[in-house]
């Protein structure tokens, strides 16, 4: 019998070394302060709360391309090669900044394993688009898609969406199946209703295979195809204007009957909208928190216009 005990106890310490060793690396997927954008006249501030232990199935990706990318060597070496259109795609790059946030089904730690392999995905394909558009596209979207519908389970998907801001008001995204950001108007002092002509959205990352995929008749679908990813424009923020990006656990926090969205997150909005964007997060995690403990990973990211 206390041998028994001792290969359990074994065992045990075995798989809690496992689980602190993959958190532990997943913790270092996830942005460092230092990687936040810095556009004139746009603050950014966003973080994630998983659920359980430090990762969980949300993630952000910032895409600070003035710090990822040397686009001044890129700009020269595009123009030598006469490669116009790419030299001005990299710098319209300088005056805007990419932000990926996504959901994996589920929010255990190990859902974190789906989220790190996105944000390898992700980056390794940004430096083709980067190196063959001076921007990215759509393609990288298609090329996402196809590679986790081919190699992930059919009970696990990702809901993303792409976004990315200009200092000349231009929101540009792409959704997948993700939550429509929230838009709260200074001037008009709340949560202004976006209309559905406006928003695009997609499935979820891997649940269905490109219509347009070069390589579909390879691939069997019983559910039928994706249409091609087609990408949002919203012309917005005026002064003081707040776009926020978030994952459902904030748009299905709830405490009973009650919803946390969009009349009591309008009120924090309202109170706060004067602050900086941390500051705005920071106000709204806080409400959250005393409304009622959240029952699934909590993500958002803050875009304020200055």
């Amino acid at each position: 019998m206390d041998d028994v005990i001792k290969d359990i106890r074994k065992s045990l310490r075995k798989l809690t070394g496992e689980l602190d060793n993959f958190q532990e690396i997943a913790k270092y997927l996830k942005p460092p302060p230092g990687e936040t954008p810095e556009l004139k006249g746009v603050d950014i501030y966003g973080e994630s709360m998983p659920l359980n232990g430090l990762v969980g199935g949300d993630h952000i990706i910032y895409m600070n391309f003035m710090k990822r990318y040397d686009l001044d060597a890129r700009i020269e070496q595009a123009k030598r090669d006469g490669n116009t259109e790419i030299a001005e795609n990299l710098i319209r790059c300088k005056t805007m900044a990419g932000i990926v946030l996504l959901d994996v089904s589920g929010h255990q730690i190990t859902d974190a394993m789906l989220a790190g392999m996105m944000h390898q995905a992700f980056l390794l394909g940004a430096i083709y688009e980067m190196d063959h558009w001076g921007t990215i596209t759509e393609r990288l979207f298609e090329n996402l898609n196809t590679r986790f519908y081919n190699s992930s389970s059919v009970s696990k998907f990702i809901t993303m969406i792409y976004g990315e801001i200009s200092e000349n008001d231009t929101f540009k995204f792409i959704s997948a199946a993700h939550p429509m950001p929230i838009v709260f108007s200074k001037a008009r002092n709340k949560i202004v209703e976006i209309n559905q002509d406006f928003y695009k959205a997609y499935p979820p990352i891997g649940t269905l295979p490109s219509q347009d995929d070069i390589d579909r008749r390879t691939t069997k679908s019983v559910l039928g195809y994706k249409k091609k990813y087609r990408v949002n424009t919203w012309t917005l923020m005026g002064s003081g204007d707040i776009l926020l990006l978030h994952t459902d656990g904030l748009s299905e926090h709830i405490n009973g009957e009650e919803e946390y969205c969009p009349d009591r997150l309008e009120g924090v909005l309202r109170k706060h909208c004067d602050g900086t964007s941390e500051e705005i997060f920071n106000a709204i995690k806080s409400d959250l928190l005393a409304f009622n403990t959240p029952s699934d990973d909590i993500s958002m990211v803050v875009i304020k216009r200055e």
